[in-house]
């Protein structure tokens, strides 16, 4: 899917920086001296049963998986396979973004979103990790209601 042009669709404003490929938070914060916006920590998640979750958080806070699992009435959640990531969200780790549910067409991952980021503007990848956009979090509403799926608030 080209994230760009359903993006432009849907009247959706953006800025996007180019850079060589980032695989850790550590690294993309390099990046935000050249470009607006809060930096997202995008983790896949799976529980036993195999439900999954998008959880994106301020990049300065730690998942509490214990204590999603427990707001999420499941067992026990913990980072989903590269291999589900592929067959799931299309993707290669490094390049986990709330734009990726586009790829989920069974519906079959539910966003958790960081209540302290729905007001800002955050910086995500456009499904590769070479590339940053920043856009405001009202437009990444816009764009999950364009993909019929949901998402809960989590506050920390």
């Amino acid at each position: 899917m080209d994230i760009f042009k359903i993006l432009d669709e849907l009247k959706i404003k953006y800025d996007v920086l180019e850079h060589q490929a980032v695989y850790t938070v550590e690294e993309a914060k390099q990046l935000e001296d050249m470009i607006e916006g809060l930096g997202c920590k995008n983790l896949f998640l799976t529980d036993k049963k195999e439900n999954y979750f998008l959880l994106v958080l301020e990049e300065n806070k730690k998942a509490n998986l214990k204590e999603l699992a427990k707001l999420l009435n499941v067992s026990k959640l913990t980072f989903a396979s590269e291999e589900a990531l592929q067959e799931i969200l299309g993707l290669e780790p490094g390049s986990v973004t709330p734009l990726s549910i586009i790829n989920d067409k069974e519906n079959k991952v539910l966003l958790i979103i960081d209540n302290d980021i729905v007001d800002k503007k955050i910086l995500v990848h456009p499904n590769t990790n070479t590339k940053t956009m920043s856009i405001e979090f009202k437009d990444i509403e816009k764009f999950i209601e364009h993909t019929n799926h949901k998402y809960i608030l989590y506050k920390e």
